[in-house]
């Protein structure tokens, strides 16, 4: 069954309407009717008073095209650089050209992220749910680097508002130079000039893109946060708020 790019876009938008709007359906008259009929054919929707649903064998369809679109964009974003104006549209383009399979060697490269580069979940694939080795990539999440990586955060995966605030008040920012010290007992990583220790719920929340290390930066004692200094302490922060 070969579908075209504009088959695609219909069910990606059903997709969302229906998984992530929850609605029951979208109005025909809104989608591309000739497309509609061709994935009615192929039984991957169904059409009821004017309004439009995935079928049983379309969610797995429509679930694939919006994991290859949020993949792209997380690509293009981490590895290409581009900017977000252009980011939409190019991974539109880019989403139809992922042949199944391909999908989850860029998902392993990327170290299988969650969310695209605008928040919005990305679909695990098979590579997530095996766990595989992952080797090669380019953005991984911080707990699964090996102590002395460098790089510099890509992003942050914390769905909490109140955890995500707390890594943002420790400076844990897209951009930021960050280095893994150690892993055990905990850990010990340094994001710009200080050092933090962290357990491992925090340490996959970071998601690092492995960077050619620049100029070294000089470290200063670590402080608890909100404290005052105390020698010999690093900043220890837990997951559980």
């Amino acid at each position: 069954m070969e579908l075209g790019d504009r088959a695609e876009e219909v069910l990606e938008t059903l997709w969302i309407a229906i998984r992530e709007g929850g609605e029951a359906g979208v109005d025909r008259e809104s989608l591309d009717g000739y497309e509609v009929d061709r994935l009615r054919e192929f039984g991957l929707v169904a059409v009821s008073d004017g309004m439009v649903g995935l079928t049983d064998a379309g969610f797995p369809e429509a679930r694939s095209v919006v994991r290859r679109h949020r993949l792209a964009e997380r690509l293009l974003s981490d590895v290409l650089g581009a900017a977000d104006s252009v980011m939409h549209e190019t991974a539109c383009r880019f989403e139809h050209l992922l042949d199944k399979g391909l999908d989850d060697s860029i998902c392993t490269l990327l170290g299988h992220p969650k969310v695209c580069p605008h928040g919005k979940p990305i679909p695990a694939g098979r590579c997530c749910e095996e766990d595989q080795a992952e080797t090669g990539q380019v953005v991984s999440p911080l707990s699964h680097l090996a102590p002395g990586a460098y790089g510099k955060v890509a992003y942050i995966y914390a769905p909490e508002a109140e955890k995500l605030q707390k890594l943002m008040a420790m400076g844990i920012l897209p951009g930021v130079p960050i280095r893994l010290l150690q892993k055990f007992p905990s850990f010990v990583f340094q994001a710009g000039h200080t050092q933090f220790a962290v357990d491992e719920q925090i340490a996959d929340a970071v998601y690092v893109r492995l960077v050619e290390e620049e100029a070294p930066v000089p470290t200063r004692p670590a402080v608890p946060f909100g404290g005052r200094r105390r020698r010999g302490r690093r900043r220890w922060f837990s997951g559980r708020w």
